[in-house]
C-alpha cells in the first residue's frame, strides 16, 4: 500500500492504555477507521461494548464508532496503513517480534512511546530497526496528556522523521483544529528528549517531596535539559531539537507537578510514601540511560542520582548531598 493514501486509510493503535486511547480519539476524530489493538481481550470487549473504559481515561469522551477495538494483532494491523505503537518502551521488543510476520514490507511504523530499554539502552527506533527492518520510522512526542489530548484541548507535538514528506502526510492525517503536529528531521533527538525528561520529572518530584523549595525545582529542570542536550550530542541528536516541544516543551509539562507520573511518582519517594501504581517510565529509562552515559564516556549526575535512589535504593538524603557536593564547573559544561 502506498504511503500517499495515509490521509484517507485505516490506521492501527497498538496499545490501549490512556495514551493509546487518547491516540485512537485523535485518529478516529474525522470519522478514519481506527483499529485500536488491546492486550487483554477482556479490555477489548469492555471497549467494544461501553466505549469508554474508566481505569485510564474515566473524563474522556465515549470512543467515535469509527474506533474498533480488538485483542486480535493480525486483525488490528491487516490493511493499515500505518502503525501507532503505544505501548510501553519495555514491551516494544516483545510486540515487535510478533509483528514481524504479520506486516507487509514497507508500513510506517510511528513511535508513540518514551524511554530506552533496560536491558540495551536502546531507543525505541532502534529496537524496530533490529526487530523490523525494512519499515518507516517516524517519532510521535512532545507536551501531551493522554487526558487533555482525549478531550480535545489544544496540543502540539513533534512528528520526527528522516523522510520530511512521509511525516508531512502523516501529520495532515492527524492534525486537527485542537492537535497540531510540528515536523521535524531528526527522530534520534525526538526521542531522547521524550526519555529523559521523564528521569527529570522524577528528580523534580523528589525535589518537591523533600519540601526542597523552587529554586532547587528550577535548577533540576534547567541542568536535566543540559544532560539531554549532553547525551543528544553524544547520540549523534542535534542541541537545537531539544529547545522545541519533543525537549523543552516536554520537559516543562513533565516537571510542573503531579498530573505526570513520573513526577507524582518522586513526589512519593521525596516524601517517605508508596509510589503510586501507575508505571513510571523513567524508573528504568534511569538505569538505562545511566549505562549508556559509561558506554558513551559521559557524566550525567541527576540521572545518576535519581537511578541511585528508585532503583538500588541509596539514601536519599546522602545522594542529595553528594550530587550539592559535586565540583564546580562551568554551565556550558
Amino acid at each position: 500500500m502506498s504511503t500517499a493514501d495515509i490521509p484517507s486509510q485505516p490506521l492501527a493503535v497498538l496499545g490501549a492504555g490512556a495514551w493509546g486511547m487518547a491516540l485512537a480519539q485523535q485518529a478516529g476524530a474525522a470519522g478514519r477507521p481506527v483499529r485500536l489493538w488491546c492486550r487483554r481481550p477482556e479490555q477489548a470487549d469492555l471497549l467494544a461494548r461501553e466505549r469508554r473504559d474508566p481505569a485510564y481515561l474515566p473524563e474522556a469522551p465515549p470512543l467515535p464508532a469509527s474506533i474498533a477495538p480488538t485483542a486480535d494483532l493480525l486483525r488490528a494491523v491487516e490493511g493499515a496503513v500505518a502503525l501507532l505503537l503505544a505501548v510501553p518502551t519495555q514491551s516494544l521488543r516483545g510486540l515487535a517480534r510478533r509483528l514481524a510476520p504479520l506486516l507487509p514490507a514497507g508500513v510506517p511504523l510511528v513511535i508513540c512511546c518514551k524511554g530506552l530499554e533496560l536491558a540495551t539502552g536502546e531507543l525505541p527506533g532502534e529496537i524496530l530497526a533490529e526487530t523490523l527492518p525494512g519499515h518507516p520510522l517516524l517519532v510521535l512526542s512532545g507536551p501531551s496528556f493522554a487526558g487533555e489530548l482525549a478531550r480535545g484541548r489544544p496540543t502540539a507535538v513533534t512528528l520526527a522523521a528522516a523522510d520530511p514528506a512521509l511525516a508531512g502526510r502523516l501529520a495532515e492525517a492527524l492534525a486537527t483544529p485542537q492537535f497540531r503536529p510540528y515536523l521535524s528531521d531528526d527522530p534520534v533527538g525526538a526521542q531522547l528528549g521524550g526519555a529523559l525528561k521523564n528521569v527529570v520529572a522524577l528528580a523534580c518530584g523528589i525535589v518537591d517531596g523533600l519540601g526542597l523549595g523552587e529554586n532547587a525545582r528550577a535548577a533540576l529542570v534547567t541542568r536535566g535539559l543540559a544532560e539531554i542536550v549532553r547525551l543528544g550530542r553524544a547520540k549523534g541528536a542535534r542541541p537545537e531539537t531539544f529547545m522545541g516541544l519533543s525537549g523543552l516543551g516536554d520537559l516543562t509539562l513533565s516537571c510542573a507537578g503531579p498530573s505526570s507520573r513520573n513526577y507524582a511518582h518522586g513526589l512519593a519517594v521525596g516524601r517517605g510514601a508508596p509510589p503510586p501504581a501507575k508505571l513510571a517510565e523513567g524508573v528504568a529509562t534511569s538505569a538505562a540511560a545511566v549505562a549508556l552515559a559509561r558506554r558513551l564516556g559521559i557524566e550525567l549526575p541527576i540521572a545518576e542520582a535519581v537511578d541511585a535512589v528508585v532503583n538500588r535504593g541509596d539514601d536519599l538524603e546522602t545522594t542529595i548531598r553528594a550530587l550539592l557536593a559535586r565540583p564546580l564547573r562551568s554551565e556550558t559544561a
